[in-house]
């Protein structure tokens, strides 16, 4: 076992959205820090420490939706990916959106999976891509 200490950022404007992360990974038993930013601007500050409390370790994967107000999180994945300290976080794009322009975007930005929301791990045998997303995001959390 190693002490690797892991935190999950999850960045998304949605309050139910956010209760119902919250729910399914305490479902499967994921009892990691869940730190909550409400926009991209809003994790950016939290991962730099700008004016807030800076997440520590830097998290280990971050749930990230996209439409979201002030910063969304095309424009947070961008910034994410131009700095050193937080590039090689894994990133998985939660979002509503179906449109293909939106998985190119994200594609191009380096994440590491797409789930389509509503969040639901009882479902996920109905969606191949999100199966495959969510034992990839298990893997990356698990202490080994």
């Amino acid at each position: 076992m190693t002490n690797k200490q892991v935190n999950i950022l999850l960045v998304e404007d949605d309050y139910l959205d956010i209760m119902n992360v919250e729910r399914e990974l305490k479902k499967i038993g994921i009892t990691y820090p869940i730190h909550v930013a409400r926009n991209g601007r809003e994790a950016l500050n939290m991962l730099r420490g700008d004016g807030v409390a800076k997440i520590s370790p830097a998290p280990s994967v971050i749930l990230l939706d996209i439409n979201m107000p002030k910063m969304n999180g095309l424009e947070l994945l961008v910034e994410l990916r131009t700095e050193p300290e937080f590039s090689h976080i894994p990133v998985f794009i939660m979002t509503t959106s179906n449109e293909e322009t939106d998985r190119m975007a994200a594609q191009k930005l380096n994440v590491t999976g797409y789930i389509v929301k509503p969040m639901s791990f009882d479902n996920f045998e109905n969606s191949h891509s999100s199966l495959d997303s969510f034992t990839l995001f298990l893997d990356l959390i698990k202490l080994k």
